[in-house]
C-alpha cells in the first residue's frame, strides 16, 4: 500500500492532495469549510481496494487561494489534478459541495468518470444557510486565540451547535510564529458563497449516463422528494440509498454503513 502525503501548500492552480492504496482510482471531494481530512475514514477503507486520491478544494485545507468558486472552475481544478497525476478515468465520490463538484465533472467530462457517488446533496439551488457561520468565523479575533478553546468560546456566540464548532475550527492552524491563522480563505469563500449555493445545470440535453449513486442521510433535508425529477433528468441511471439515523454528515455519523454502501456500489 502506498501512502503519499503532499506538501502543505501547493502552487497556484494545483490542488493539495493525498493518496492511499493501489488499484483503480477513486477521487474524494469534501464539502464547504472542510478539507480532505473529513473523508479520512472513507479513504482508509477504500484504500484496501483502490488508489484513493483525497483533495482539498481551492480556498480550503492546504490548497491554493484564488477568487471564483463557480462549479465549472472547481471541476476544472480537479481535472487539472487528474491530468497531472496521469489519471485518465476514475470513480468520484463527493460530499455536499464536493458532491456538486463531482456532478459538474460528470456532466462536463463524462469520459473521465467511471462511477459517480454523491453524498447528501442534490443538483439544485439551496437557500443561504451558512451566513451566520461565515459571520462567526470572521468575527474570531485571532490575536486573542492562544488555544483552540479560545476560538471555540468566541465562535459559540454565533454557532450554538457544539458538534459543528470543532469541525469549523479544524480550519485553524499554527503558523511559523506559533500564531493561529485560518487555512481556508474566508474572504474568497464569502465572495463565492452565492456560487456555491447554485444549482448544477447541464447544457441542453446534457446528461451523465454512467452509474450514479445518491446517498442520503435519513435525518437530512438536503435531498427531498421534489429533487428526484431533476436528478433523473441529469443522471438517468441514478440510484439512491438512505442511511437511517444519519444527518448531513452521514459518512462520519454512520461510517460503517456508509462505507459498505460505497464498496457494494463500486464492486457491482
Amino acid at each position: 500500500m502506498t501512502n503519499i502525503n503532499q506538501p502543505t501548500q501547493q502552487h497556484p492552480g494545483q490542488l493539495n492532495y493525498q493518496q492511499l492504496g493501489e488499484g483503480k482510482h477513486i477521487v474524494l471531494i469534501h464539502g464547504l469549510f472542510g478539507s480532505l481530512e473529513n473523508l479520512n475514514m472513507v479513504a482508509k477503507n477504500l484504500s484496501l481496494h483502490y488508489c484513493v486520491t483525497s483533495i482539498d478544494v481551492r480556498n480550503h485545507g492546504n490548497s491554493f487561494h484564488q477568487q471564483n468558486m463557480d462549479y465549472q472552475v472547481l471541476a476544472q481544478d480537479v481535472i487539472n489534478l487528474l491530468d497531472k497525476l496521469s489519471i485518465e478515468n476514475c470513480h468520484i465520490l463527493g460530499h455536499s459541495m464536493g458532491g456538486k463538484i463531482a456532478m459538474k465533472i460528470a456532466l462536463l467530462f463524462p469520459e473521465r468518470l467511471n462511477k459517480l457517488i454523491v453524498a447528501d446533496i442534490a443538483p439544485v439551488k439551496y437557500p443561504a444557510h451558512h451566513l451566520t457561520i461565515i459571520e462567526g468565523l470572521k468575527a474570531i479575533d485571532l490575536t486573542q486565540v492562544h488555544k483552540r478553546t479560545d476560538a471555540d468560546t468566541q465562535l459559540s456566540k454565533y454557532v450554538t451547535d457544539s458538534n459543528v464548532r470543532p469541525f469549523l475550527l479544524r480550519n485553524l492552524a499554527l503558523n511559523e510564529q506559533r500564531e493561529f491563522q485560518f487555512k481556508c480563505n474566508l474572504h474568497y469563500i464569502e465572495q463565492g458563497y452565492q456560487q456555491i449555493m447554485q444549482s448544477i445545470n447541464g447544457q441542453t440535453g446534457q446528461q451523465f449516463n454512467g452509474d450514479t449513486l445518491f446517498i442520503k442521510g435519513g435525518n437530512s433535508d438536503y435531498i427531498l422528494p421534489e429533487h428526484q425529477s431533476v436528478i433523473a433528468l441529469l443522471f438517468p441511471k441514478a440510484k439512491a440509498k438512505i442511511i437511517q439515523g444519519a444527518g448531513h454528515w452521514l459518512h462520519a455519523e454512520k461510517t460503517v454503513a456508509f462505507n459498505k454502501i460505497v464498496i457494494d456500489f463500486l464492486k457491482n
